[in-house]
């Protein structure tokens, strides 16, 4: 079954959205997603991997199609988040896989990996960071806001959740823009103009400081646990810095490192390169 179905998983009451494809018989590849995205940012990577791999790809709880709870309701922290994907893969029955975390989908990747040692079996960081030194200047003003929480510094951070501030994540560092489809972009800001979808995303971006806490703590994990790993990173982002994935190989001594000639959204214009690479990377 190579074509991707779509299910809808009630995990402890919530709803969450996710895309699967090939046979469940063959080695699970987890793929987490990243801001302000969802699983629809892996339509390209899915089609070229599901004669090899039983690919899983949820969407974050509050992104995509998956349940937006309430704010009032549900505290959105990383650790939630991670939570709910923990018991994802628990109410889905999934055993040993192997992760694909992207951007925000990293944090939330590594506490899982840290819940499920024994589970992991190797890990792909697609611009996916765990180290200080691969965070850009560009996230002073998030910064600001993590050391000052006051209804400026918030304020201050609105702009990157606008239409052409989404667009610019997708295009920036591409040589070639032809390459970028609108689709996924455009999706992407229709999913932000939801009701309080904004404000989702803003105490987000406040708890992110949370996971450059936790930055030690992942970097324990693969000291410790030495999984399998491949870090592929577009070498043109604009938030997270080509030092951060070499800087895996400070713990992981075997780490593979790849960097692509692209921005941020590497799948975009990489797809083919980057399903080549996870490829021999597991098999």
């Amino acid at each position: 079954m190579t074509h991707t179905t779509h299910h809808r998983v009630d995990i402890d009451g919530r709803d969450v959205f996710c895309r699967q494809a090939g046979e469940p018989a063959k080695p699970a590849l987890l793929l987490l997603h990243g801001f302000p995205s969802s699983s629809h940012m892996f339509r390209d990577l899915i089609p070229l991997l599901a004669d090899r791999f039983h690919l899983i790809a949820p969407d974050i709880t509050g992104f995509g199609q998956s349940q937006a709870p309430a704010r009032t309701n549900f505290a959105y922290t990383y650790d939630n988040l991670a939570r709910i994907i923990q018991r994802f893969i628990e109410v889905l029955g999934i055993g040993r896989f192997a992760l694909y975390a992207f951007d925000i989908g990293a944090p939330i990747g590594f506490r899982v990996a840290m819940k499920f040692p024994e589970r992991v079996t190797a890990i792909i960081s697609q611009n996916g960071n765990a180290y200080e030194e691969g965070l850009s200047d560009v996230w002073n003003p998030i910064r600001r806001y993590w050391s000052d929480p006051t209804t400026a510094n918030r304020d201050a951070l609105r702009e990157i959740m606008k239409p052409l501030a989404i667009r610019w994540q997708y295009e920036h560092g591409v040589s070639d823009l032809s390459n970028v489809s609108p689709d996924g972009y455009s999706l992407d800001a229709f999913y932000m103009a939801r009701p309080d979808s904004e404000e989702i995303q803003l105490d987000l971006a406040l708890d992110y400081a949370s996971n450059v806490v936790l930055y030690p703590m992942f970097q324990a994990y693969f000291r410790r646990h030495q999984p399998r790993f491949l870090a592929i990173w577009g070498d043109k982002d604009p938030f997270f810095l080509p030092a951060g994935a070499e800087a895996f190989r400070r713990d992981l001594p075997n780490a593979e490192i790849q960097l692509l000639n692209t921005g941020h959204f590497a799948l975009e214009t990489h797809s083919r390169e980057i399903a080549t690479a996870i490829a021999d990377f597991l098999t």
